[in-house]
């Protein structure tokens, strides 16, 4: 499906009827800083969530169950 001129233009022309000529700055901002960040969020090193294991440290256990009450058992 290609779009062509008139029918980009008839688009634009509905666009601009239904938010006006004054909002259309403001979303064509937003829609290029979301294509910025979308690229940028893409192109960036993944980030490595795995946990490390620390050198010299003594293992960690489970911490030991704590009793509840007679009133938190309910």
């Amino acid at each position: 499906m290609h779009l062509g001129f008139g029918e980009l233009l008839l688009i634009f022309l509905v666009i601009l009827l239904i938010f006006g000529s004054s909002k259309l700055p403001q979303l064509g901002d937003a829609l290029g800083r979301g294509i910025k960040n979308f690229k940028k969020a893409t192109t960036e090193e993944p980030i490595d969530v795995t946990p490390k294991k620390l050198e010299g440290t003594a293992p960690t256990t489970g911490a030991a169950p704590v009793e509840r009450s007679a009133a938190q058992k309910k």
